[in-house]
């Protein structure tokens, strides 16, 4: 099983690095188009729909994702990614405001159109994220991507070892607060790699790979809110080794779109200052 996953990990990052600094921008969008879609097809399997409205949900998201990559093709990468910035801002709210009370409540939502409908507010926030932090600074995504896998690495590792106290027992029984802690001190040493060895002067990266970290573990913690509700394992079984798209994203869906915010927040703040 570790030597599936660590294959299928192999050849995600050969693929994946490349294109991000080989693709133009609208050949990574409709990349990044392909994988958002796989996700929502298997988010359809979470919220139970059945095969002929999980292809319907797809197909149309499909449509809508082709129209904005037509959009951001036509009038420019600047006003795409102001025109983002307000899907950041509500993905903010969401994961900031409503999430915690609904791992709390364990809220269960029958409703297929809302769930659909979530479904697009999860996953649109990440998809344009992905697009714009590419086209700002493609180093800048693959650090905050880093973050979330040295995150995750990290939590499994301290969690397998010297976890003892239940992160959330209820939702997810593997996870551990030490994971976490794990996690932290982790991110805090690949920001402190990246500000005295790689001249990434601000201390901001401090928190933003901070707060990053934690985000990845909430969406994480989410996901399995979801699986555990529809009473399957994966998401998918399209990765050997990890699951579904679903399960190797589900950290990214409040981490990215929330840090570029973030950035763009700062920056703004530190310039008009």
């Amino acid at each position: 099983m570790l030597k599936t996953r660590i294959i299928t990990a192999i050849i995600l990052i050969s693929a994946f690095i490349p294109a991000l600094f080989m693709f133009s921008s609208e050949a990574w969008a409709v990349g990044m188009l392909g994988i958002t879609l796989l996700a929502l097809y298997e988010w359809g399997a979470l919220i139970k729909l059945n095969e002929v409205e999980r292809f319907a949900y797809t197909a149309v998201c499909a449509a809508l994702g082709i129209a904005v990559v037509m959009l951001m093709d036509k009038y420019g990468f600047h006003s795409f990614f102001f025109k983002s910035l307000v899907s950041f801002f509500i993905a903010a709210l969401f994961w900031i405001t409503i999430v915690p009370i609904w791992l709390a409540k364990r809220f269960v939502v029958g409703n297929k159109l809302i769930m659909m409908l979530m479904g697009v507010l999860l996953m649109a926030p990440l998809w344009l994220a992905l697009i714009c932090a590419k086209g700002a600074d493609p180093w800048l995504l693959l650090i905050l991507l880093a973050t979330i896998w040295i995150a995750d690495s990290a939590a499994y590792f301290a969690g397998k070892n010297f976890g003892k106290n239940k992160l959330a027992p209820t939702i997810s029984p593997g996870k551990t607060w030490e994971g976490v802690i794990g996690a932290l001190l982790a991110v805090t040493l690949f920001a402190a790699i990246l500000h005295f060895g790689f001249a990434v002067d601000n201390l901001a990266i401090f928190p933003l790979l901070w707060i990053t970290a934690i985000l990845g573990v909430i969406g994480d913690l989410f996901e399995s809110l979801m699986k555990r509700q529809a009473n399957i394992k994966d998401s998918g079984d399209l990765l050997p080794g990890h699951g579904g798209i679903l399960d190797r994203i589900d950290g990214l869906i409040p981490s990215l779109p929330i840090a570029i915010l973030m950035i763009y927040v700062y920056n703004y703040t530190y310039n008009f200052l």
